[in-house]
């Protein structure tokens, strides 16, 4: 195979990415034990740094498009090598080369849809607040307490958007003044961001970032934790800093202010998965537990891999779009724990 890259365009590629810190990289290959993908089948982070290193790295190689970001490596890591910059690094140039394997390609439709429509489906933006026909939600305005952002796939799947719809419900009846922005609003751009296409993200991000300030955006509720994440430690990077609350978090607070009373007896057993963007990323483990805690007679079990430890789900870094053969999904061996 010809390496599509010369040496020293990978290595200045992956130093402008912000991953200049896999010089530092000692090959304990740490990192390569904490990785979930090899529970499944052989993947080593640390060869592909020690390549990078040298610029050797080929940017056709599939193997680039394997890290789902689950943040576990940088976690373990004693050097502090940027991981997750450096798979991000080389994506840049294999997106940038229109280099694509088969399973990957899927990629490309997806870039598309969100350039045409705002979202990764490529359904109308007209339609994305089509889940709150019927619920009297109102559009955002300036002064209101808070804008939620249910996120693309509680807008547009048909599975999803009662999870939007309850949401609404439930800060109703808590008597919270909330709006939407609807058909305004772009994908936040995170998985986006993760697959190389960094012009791309940041055509979404200045627009959202202009429709928040346009519209007097202050405080942002959002449901997914790739959301949360994007929003919260991203989007500054353009200067802006907008308060940024996890579902999970504003339903304990509602539940801690007497706006959020639960009277009714849930007997069974449930456990929680603590997301790798919502955990491992910023750190929120104990307000979801709380919240659940708070449900009159619901147990709360621990899986075996939880908190800082969690078994990532497999879809983050771009990967939701690709798809993975029956035997090496990690949801699979999560839903066993479960």
């Amino acid at each position: 195979m010809e390496t599509v890259a010369p040496f020293k365009e990978v290595i200045d590629e992956v130093r402008q990415c912000g991953g200049d810190a896999v010089k530092l990289c000692y090959q304990c290959g740490k990192c390569d034990t904490v990785c979930p993908w090899n529970r499944f089948r052989k993947f080593s982070m640390r060869k592909l740094i020690r390549e990078a290193t040298f610029g050797l790295t080929e940017v056709e190689r599939e193997e680039i498009w394997r890290c789902t970001t689950c943040g576990k490596c940088p976690q373990r890591c004693p050097r502090d090598v940027k991981q997750i910059d450096d798979m991000v690094a080389l994506r840049r140039m294999a997106t940038g080369y229109g280099v694509f394997p088969a399973h990957v390609k899927p990629v490309r439709a997806v870039s598309s849809a969100l350039a045409a429509q705002g979202n990764p489906f490529n359904e109308p933006r007209a339609n994305r607040a089509d889940w709150a026909e019927g619920l009297s939600v109102k559009p955002f305005t300036e002064g209101m307490e808070i804008l939620y952002f249910p996120g693309c796939y509680l807008c547009y799947d048909p599975r999803l958007k009662k999870v939007a719809q309850a949401t609404a419900g439930i800060l109703k009846k808590a008597g919270v003044d909330f709006g939407i922005l609807g058909p305004k609003e772009n994908c936040c751009g995170e998985s986006i961001r993760k697959t190389g296409n960094e012009e791309l993200f940041k055509h979404l991000a200045r627009e959202n970032i202009k429709t928040f300030v346009d519209n007097g955006v202050k405080r942002i509720l959002v449901s997914s934790p790739h959301c949360y994440h994007t929003f919260k430690n991203e989007y500054p990077e353009f200067r802006v800093n907008f308060e940024v609350v996890h579902i999970s978090q504003y339903l304990f607070e509602l539940i801690k202010e007497g706006r959020i009373e639960l009277t009714k007896e849930y007997g069974k057993k449930v456990t929680y998965h603590d997301p790798c963007y919502l955990g491992r990323h910023n750190g929120i483990y104990d307000e979801p537990r709380e919240a659940l805690k708070k449900v009159p007679g619901l147990e709360l079990n621990e899986m075996p891999e939880s908190r800082v430890d969690s078994l990532c789900c497999g879809g983050g870094g771009g990967r939701i779009w690709m798809e993975t053969p029956k035997g090496e999904r990690f949801s699979d061996l999560r839903l066993e724990q479960a």
